[in-house]
């Protein structure tokens, strides 16, 4: 009976013991799981923070040149007694795609904050920016010249090259006078042909007064507003045909400077407006050019690195095979019966302004 009665105390001492050393261990594993979870949440801290700062540099590595407009005095193109302020242009034409924005609030004066982007393929495109005129240009040559051993990117820089001049000259005569984008782009249209230079060429030009916004365009080089993330007004492409735009050019059988989109619409303080080639707009939806500019916009990007995120969006969408972009659903949509129908991406030089439209007397 004794025995049985230490048996009984020594297996109570043993399971009380052995409470305390599972309590005693729980705390130690439930301890060490805390060191464990917060050595893991630092860790994948550390990596989220080493990731964004390679993605910053890679975007500022891709950035390559941006387009030295300043070429010096060039000559001319400036027709006597016709300056490039505000006068008649055709009639606002069908095919820009409106949204559905409220109605942009009057405001003081406004200015575009500018960046740009150029990632090459051919060398095709140009581009330029002018900050004092509030006028910028985009410009995509016709690749189908450099098959007849034609500089394929000749007429276009010609048109940018001509349109920075005259803003130029049309700032420092007449600061504050707006920019006519119609006028400015027939300027330069009629000195490239005068000069003979070869190819052809789509163009968009834009210009801000106040808090006005104007625009003048041909072929499928274009525009986008961007108001509170989402797309406020976007360019509609002028086409001939699937892949085939309108385009300026210097020989017969181009279109004309007559046939451009040309319109206005009211902007507001905080406004993203968007100008690109085709590389930009063939190969990123819009809705995942809301998306860029909107997570942009929330990380506080300069003009310059919301530039570097979209040409580097457009750029990798055009080096994917496989997914579906704009350019190869609109061929599936047009049928391309007997042709090749494409899938993925298209390769192609990529351009990008990126305008904040901000205060005139913010710096």
């Amino acid at each position: 009976m004794t025995e049985m009665t230490t048996m009984g105390k020594l297996v109570r001492r043993m399971q009380q013991t052995l409470i305390k050393v599972y309590k005693r261990v729980s705390g130690i594993t439930e301890t060490v799981t805390k060191k464990l979870k917060n050595m893991q949440v630092q860790r994948w801290l550390s990596e989220k923070a080493k990731t964004e700062e390679e993605v910053q540099q890679k975007l500022r590595e891709i950035d390559e040149r941006v387009f030295n407009a300043v070429l010096g005095e060039l000559d001319g193109g400036h027709c006597p007694g016709e300056e490039l302020v505000d006068g008649p242009v055709p009639a606002l034409k069908d095919g820009d795609i409106p949204g559905e924005p409220d109605e942009a609030p009057h405001a003081r004066a406004l200015r575009m904050d500018l960046g740009s982007c150029y990632i090459q393929d051919h060398d095709e495109d140009s581009h330029f920016v002018h900050a004092e005129a509030g006028v910028v240009g985009v410009a995509d040559g016709v690749s189908a010249f450099r098959k007849k051993g034609v500089d394929a990117g000749a007429f276009a820089r010609a048109l940018m090259d001509n349109a920075f001049a005259s803003a130029s000259r049309a700032a420092t005569r007449h600061p504050g006078t707006p920019i006519c984008p119609y006028t400015l782009l027939r300027k330069a249209y009629s000195k490239a042909v005068r000069s003979r230079t070869p190819g052809a060429s789509t163009a968009v030009i834009v210009s801000l007064h106040d808090t006005t916004l104007k625009w003048a365009y041909v072929g499928d080089s274009g525009f986008a507003v961007l108001r509170g993330g989402k797309i406020a007004h976007r360019s509609a492409p002028q086409q001939h045909q699937f892949n085939c735009p309108f385009q300026l050019r210097a020989s017969k059988g181009g279109d004309r400077v007559a046939d451009a989109a040309v319109g206005e619409m009211a902007v507001a303080e905080g406004d993203v407006v968007v100008v690109g080639t085709d590389g930009l707009f063939d190969n990123v939806f819009d809705e995942e050019l809301e998306r860029v500019v909107r997570n942009g916009t929330k990380l506080g990007l300069s003009p310059q690195d919301m530039a570097d995120n979209v040409a580097a969006t457009a750029c990798e969408m055009a080096r994917r095979r496989l997914a579906h972009s704009p350019f190869s659903i609109e061929s599936w949509r047009q049928g391309m019966e007997g042709k090749k129908r494409f899938y993925g991406g298209k390769v192609d030089d990529i351009t990008v302004v990126v305008a904040y439209v901000v205060p005139s007397d913010c710096n």
